[in-house]
This record gives C-alpha cells, sequence and structure tokens, in this order.
C-alpha cells in the first residue's frame, strides 16, 4: 500500500511506558508518524521525546488521563493523528473508547467493537466460545441469577470446588474460590458487589475450579478480509495473584499436533465472531485438557516471546491491518524455531512486592545474541507512582529452552538498573529454580514457592 493510499500516517499512542516505546519502534518501521499522549507526571519520559508529536493531557492521576478518552480523541485531533493505538491496559478492551475513537473519524487500531464487547463479557465470551466448538470449563450456563437457592442448585450440578467470577473482570479481580456449599451464597454476594464496583456489572457467573493447571494462550491475527491465522502458544503459568511473571514459548511438554488442532479452532472462532486485529484466547490446561476462560482482545505483555518464536512483527501488523492491508501470511507459513522466555521486570521490592517508584540513576541494558531487552528507561528516567510498575522486558531466545534459560541467567546477571529496586532478584532465584527449569509448572506454582520462601 502506497503512502498516498494510506488511511492514516500519524498514529496516537494512548498509553504510556515500555508499550509506548515499542508502538513508535512499529510505527517507525512502517514509516508512520507517531504522537504520545502523556500525563504530567510523563512529560519527561524518553519516548515522549522520541515521538514525533507529544501532547500533555492531564495530571498523573489515571481517570484525568490516560483513562480520559474525551482527552485521547481530542488529543489525537491535535496532533493531525488518524488513528489511535491503545496498547494495553488502561481502554485498549474499553469498547466505549473505541466507538468515541470512530466516531470522532478515527481508526482504532483494534477489533470492531462489537468483538470487544461480546469477548469483554466473560459470560456472552463463553456462549460464543461454546457455539464456536472451543473446549470451555464446565460451569453456569449464563450469568447466576440473585436467588441463593437457584444458584446453589446451578453449582451442585457443576460440582465443587467451583470459581465465582465477575461477568465483567480481569486483572485478578472480581473470583472466588468456593469450597464447601456452605461458604456459596456470601461469595455469591461479595464477587457482585466487587463486580458492581470495579466493573460497573453486577452479572456473576460459576466454573468448575481446577485444582493445578496451566495458563497456556493461543495467539492469533486477522485481517479485515477474512484472513487469519494463529502463531502458536505460550505458557504464563508463573503467576503471582494472577498477574504473570514469566512467560515464555512454546509451552513445553505439548505436543505441536495440539497445539495446531486447538489454534484452528480459535480461527474458526475469529472468523465466526468477525474479529480484525491480533487477539488472544486464554486456557486453562489439566490432565491433558484445555479449558477456555477468556480472549484478550489486544495486544499482550508477552507478545514478544511470540515474536522471537516467529519472527513475525505483531505491532507492526496491529498496524498494518488498521491500514487496511491483508494478511500475506497463511498458516503454513507460520513455522515455530526455537524457545523464547520472558521476564517482566517491575520496579518494586523483590520480597514483599511493594511497588518501588523514583529516579533511576544508571540503566545498563544487556545485549547479545538472542537477548532483547523492551524498555523506556534510561539514565535519568523517572518511575513515577501512579501507574504499574512495569518498566522493562527481558526477552532470550535460543535453539532449545536449555539455551533460551542459559542465555536468559547471563543477561539479568548484565541488567544494571540503579537508582530503584526491581524484581530482578527474585527472577535470578526464579531461573535457578529446579521445578521451574524443569517446565511444565501449575498456575499455584509460583504462590507455594513463595510462601515456602517465607516459611523458611
Amino acid at each position: 500500500m502506497t503512502s498516498s493510499a494510506r488511511r492514516f500516517d500519524t498514529v496516537l499512542i494512548a498509553n504510556r511506558g515500555e508499550v509506548a516505546a515499542r508502538i513508535i519502534r512499529a510505527c517507525r518501521s512502517l514509516g508512520l508518524k507517531a504522537a504520545v499522549a502523556h500525563s504530567t507526571a510523563d512529560r519527561g519520559a524518553s519516548y515522549v521525546a522520541d515521538a514525533d508529536h507529544a501532547i500533555c493531557i492531564g495530571p498523573a492521576a489515571p481517570l484525568q488521563s490516560y483513562l480520559n478518552g474525551d482527552a485521547l480523541v481530542l488529543a489525537a485531533r491535535l496532533t493531525g493523528a488518524g488513528a489511535v493505538h491503545p496498547g494495553y491496559g488502561f481502554l485498549s478492551e474499553n469498547a466505549g473508547f473505541a466507538r468515541a475513537v470512530e466516531a470522532a473519524g478515527l481508526v482504532f487500531v483494534g477489533p470492531p467493537v462489537s468483538a470487544i464487547e461480546t469477548m469483554g463479557d466473560k459470560v456472552a465470551a463463553k456462549l460464543a466460545m461454546k457455539a464456536a466448538g472451543i473446549p470451555c470449563v464446565p460451569g453456569s450456563d449464563g450469568a447466576l441469577p440473585e436467588d441463593p437457592a437457584a444458584i446453589a442448585a446451578i453449582a451442585d450440578t457443576v460440582g465443587y470446588p467451583l470459581l465465582i467470577k465477575a461477568a465483567g473482570g480481569g486483572g485478578g479481580r472480581g473470583m472466588r474460590i468456593v469450597r464447601q456449599a456452605a461458604d456459596l451464597a456470601d461469595a455469591a454476594v461479595t464477587t457482585r458487589e466487587e463486580a458492581g464496583r470495579y466493573f460497573g456489572n453486577r452479572e456473576i457467573y460459576l466454573e468448575k475450579y481446577l485444582e493445578a493447571p496451566r495458563h497456556i494462550e493461543i495467539q492469533v491475527l486477522c485481517d479485515a478480509h477474512g484472513n487469519a491465522v494463529h502463531l502458536g502458544e505460550r505458557d504464563c503459568s508463573m503467576q503471582r495473584r494472577h498477574q504473570k511473571l514469566i512467560e515464555e514459548a512454546p509451552a513445553p511438554g505439548i505436543e505441536r499436533a495440539r497445539i495446531d488442532e486447538l489454534g484452528a479452532l480459535c480461527v474458526a472462532a475469529c472468523k465466526r465472531i468477525g474479529y480484525v486485529g491480533v487477539g488472544t484466547f486464554e486456557f486453562l490446561y489439566e490432565d491433558g485438557r484445555f479449558f477456555f476462560i477468556e480472549m484478550n482482545t489486544r495486544l499482550q505483555v508477552e507478545h514478544p516471546v511470540t515474536e522471537l518464536v516467529t519472527g513475525i512483527d505483531l505491532v507492526a501488523w496491529q498496524l498494518r491491518i488498521a491500514l487496511g492491508e491483508r494478511l500475506d501470511l497463511t498458516q503454513s507459513d507460520i513455522v515455530v524455531r526455537g524457545h523464547a522466555i520472558e521476564c517482566r521486570i517491575n520496579a518494586e521490592d523483590p520480597a514483599d512486592f511493594t511497588p518501588r517508584p523514583g529516579t533511576v540513576s544508571r540503566v545498563r541494558p544487556p545485549a547479545g545474541e538472542g537477548i532483547r531487552v523492551d524498555t523506556h528507561l534510561r539514565d535519568g528516567s523517572v518511575v513515577p507512582p501512579h501507574y504499574d510498575s512495569l518498566v522493562a522486558k527481558l526477552i532470550a531466545w535460543g535453539d532449545t529452552r536449555d539455551a533460551a534459560l542459559d542465555r536468559l541467567r547471563t543477561a539479568l546477571d548484565q541488567f544494571l538498573v540503579e537508582g530503584i529496586a526491581t524484581n530482578m532478584p527474585l527472577h535470578a532465584l526464579l531461573l535457578a529454580d529446579a521445578g521451574f527449569t524443569a517446565g511444565g509448572a501449575n498456575i499455584h506454582y509460583l504462590e507455594h514457592w513463595l510462601a515456602e520462601r517465607r516459611g523458611a
């Protein structure tokens, strides 16, 4: 597509931190200009200086800046942007924001509003996936009624233990484990109240609670012309309180044929719901079976591991699809080579996970064959206290998982960040842990590992 035929030539980045820097790189690779919307707290950030245009949209508080959809749309107009890239977090999966962007005559770099709405409601998403033949966790067929007796009857059918979840939930909020019938009514009331408070949607549902699953996700890529592919899987089981810490691709110990079969179902589901852009189907995997839990209708934090094993730039493809281009990839073109592992580097105390904002006096990222660092940190960078503590992602690729682990350990040892505390010491311990290095740890492994260390 020639520049004269393009739908836009400037992209407003409605986000911050390392993902803003990542989107700028993708814009540069396609000859697009990048405009950055930033809060007062991020005025001095490196990516703000690197952008072609920068505009302050409000104070540090997210509700007055990065969660202010009206301010972001106005920023796009003032900078001459024809498209808005939401990154991840903030308003990236907000159907109302996507609708406002399109109503302003701008391109939302993401899926259609209808797909965001369907997949953003966990009940609607589960029903849509069942209709598409995607295996789902056993549970209620829809939202739970208000009547405690009716809820108890559904719970008895599904069986204990079970999980009460908010239909509009995410980020680890709005869910409770119920192990016995005596606790069900209180858990339902509490979760319903939390769902209304955090997500503006009081609907809840229940699912069978799996005791020791792994978290496996399938990456998809779809254009607006009916073409779609999957790019294999990621294993994101190393989690604390539902927050991912280490991710890798491919998932250790799962046959490629099983992944290809599941990926084909995900692609078919995308075509069924008219999905466009990048997206991620998330599954629990236990006893050789996959169970759908949700779909993220945005770029994932852990996208680099997929990029390294497939050689495909997901962010560039987000932009190319938004420009109206057709996928020039078929499923046979997607080949997974080697292994990649990512550590999320957070500005936090490695012992108690308390956020540790501050000023970075010196930063020296590692380099070398198979090493990638996604970060916005530079000497003098300020890590403000108002946002997520993620400041960098360290990713290593190798011909084998062991080779990737060896490179990751060396790179982590070489990664210098002074002036703030980070969780890199925790990552060093995990990368030396026999349970993790063996591969195939379940989603509870990290919590148990941390509890054992606290008790030691």
